[in-house]
This record gives structure tokens, C-alpha cells and sequence, in this order.
């Protein structure tokens, strides 16, 4: 299977409009993939939060359009990251789209875990309450954003909805970037699935980006990374390796906390 992470850099000198544009040619430029990811809020900035409510935009909006067609034009499974969405009858949410290769909408994710502290993020969005995964004919996706990351709780359960590959996209900061390496590899040795965690280069609002988007296997061995620049990360992976690792190793098969209730005497 071949992935390609898509680390646009989301600078403020260029239009939403620009790089929506510019985006939908770089996925199309990757015909011949199976799956192409890009990284959270790239039409915003993730920490851009006075743009959040100006450039919100309903689930099937301009992005929603451009990349559907996009998706479809260049025949791959296309996560689309996230998108500010203004729900008519609720509060804005941090989105993630994933499109098929015909350009039909697979999923729609809203971003569980809010960044900010009482501030930004988890004050300007709602929170989804919904776990996401999707079925590829080589795989299983299960989709977080970002700070989702740092929760390792949403992963396992995203492994026991069947989940073999993660995918990931953020705006990570560069000042916590050896916490984004370290916790790709955690979520993927303990749940014993591939991680595909695509992030942003350049700068939101004030804020340098971390870049160096990351392909971890089952075992926790890094199969790629970028730079801290625009880049298109490409890598071929073998997703039965997930079911080879489980069965070799069989971690999974010892949980004992988060399953069924112990029994009280």
C-alpha cells in the first residue's frame, strides 16, 4: 500500500482560497497512491483562532468540493484533514473529511479532544463524540486529530472497532515536537498498528510548526519522516504486518482494564 503525506505549509501571506487551490493540484499530483493524508486545518492555520468563525464553512462547503474532486480525479483514498465546520444548528467543529476514490464522502470526524486549556480551541469549537473508523479494501482506518494524540484511551478504542492504521493529521507546535515523534511511536507499539501522523510546516499565527510528519509501523520502527518544510512524505507499507505483529506478540489479547467490568465479591 503507498501513502503520501501532504506537509503543506500554511503561511499567512497566502489566501484560503490560494492554498485550496494549491492543495487540490498536490493531491492530484499523487495519482497512483492508495491513500493520501493531509494535515489539520490547513485552510486556517490550527492556531490562527480569530480566523476560525470568519472562514468556517459547512461539511459539504468549498473544501469539501474541491477535495472531493480532487479525490476523484486522481483515483486515491484522500483524508482530506480537518476543516473549521459551522454547524447550522450548533456550535463550529474541528472536522476531518475522507473522500473515496469516486469522491464520495467515506467519513466525517469531529474532533474529540480540544486543544487550548480554556482558551482557543476548546473555547471557539464543540466537541465530537463519535469514534471514526474506515474500511479500505487493504485496511482499516481509525482517525484522530492532533491533540487526540496525547489520549491514549480513543486509540484502543479505535483498535477494538477494528482499527489497523491510524491516521493522524495536526498542526503541531515546534516547541513540543519530540512529543509528537514520541507519542506516534507509543500509539502505535501498544496498539500494534501502523501511525500515519501528517503535520503542518510554517507558521499560524505567531506559531512555527513542527513539520517532520512521521509513518510508524506496528513494532514502533519509524518507516519515514519529513523535514520541517513543504513536503510530500511517500511510503509503501504492508498493512498485513498488523495482523502478523498481533499474532506473534499477542499484547492486545492480555488487556485486562477497559474491557468488561472485573467482577465485585
Amino acid at each position: 500500500m503507498r501513502a503520501s503525506l501532504l506537509q503543506v505549509a500554511v503561511n499567512e501571506d497566502e489566501s484560503v482560497e490560494a492554498r485550496r487551490l494549491r492543495v487540490a493540484g498536490m493531491v492530484r499530483d499523487q495519482a497512483g497512491a492508495d491513500l493520501v493524508v493531509l494535515p489539520e486545518l490547513w485552510t486556517t492555520g490550527a492556531f490562527a483562532y480569530e480566523a476560525f468563525g470568519t472562514e468556517a464553512e459547512p461539511l459539504e462547503g468549498p473544501t469539501y468540493e474541491a477535495m472531493a474532486k480532487a479525490a476523484r480525479d486522481a483515483g486515491v483514498w484522500l483524508h482530506a484533514g480537518s476543516i473549521p465546520e459551522r454547524d447550522p444548528d450548533g456550535p463550529l467543529y474541528n472536522t476531518s473529511l475522507v473522500f473515496s476514490p469516486s469522491g464520495a464522502l467515506a467519513a466525517a470526524y469531529r474532533k474529540i479532544h480540544r486543544f487550548g486549556f480554556d482558551q482557543g480551541e476548546a473555547v471557539l469549537m464543540g466537541a465530537g463524540d463519535e469514534l471514526v473508523t474506515v474500511r479500505l479494501p487493504q485496511t482499516t482506518l481509525g482517525v484522530a486529530t492532533c491533540y487526540d494524540l496525547r489520549f491514549p484511551e480513543l486509540f484502543r478504542g479505535l483498535v477494538d472497532a477494528g482499527a489497523e492504521t491510524f491516521v493522524v493529521p495536526a498542526g503541531w507546535p515546534e516547541r513540543r515536537r519530540s512529543h509528537w515523534t514520541l507519542l506516534a511511536q507509543a500509539r502505535a507499539v501498544e496498539n500494534q498498528a501502523f501511525v500515519l501522523a501528517c503535520g503542518t510546516a510554517g507558521t499560524h499565527a505567531g506559531v512555527p510548526q513542527a513539520g517532520h510528519s512521521i509513518v510508524v509501523d506496528p513494532w514502533g520502527e519509524v518507516l519515514a519522516q519529513a523535514g520541517p518544510g513543504e513536503e510530500v512524505l511517500t511510503v509503501d507499507f504492508d498493512p498485513a504486518t498488523v495482523a502478523g505483529t498481533r499474532e506473534r506478540f499477542p499484547a492486545l489479547k492480555d488487556r485486562v482494564l477497559g474491557l468488561e467490568p472485573p467482577e465485585r465479591h
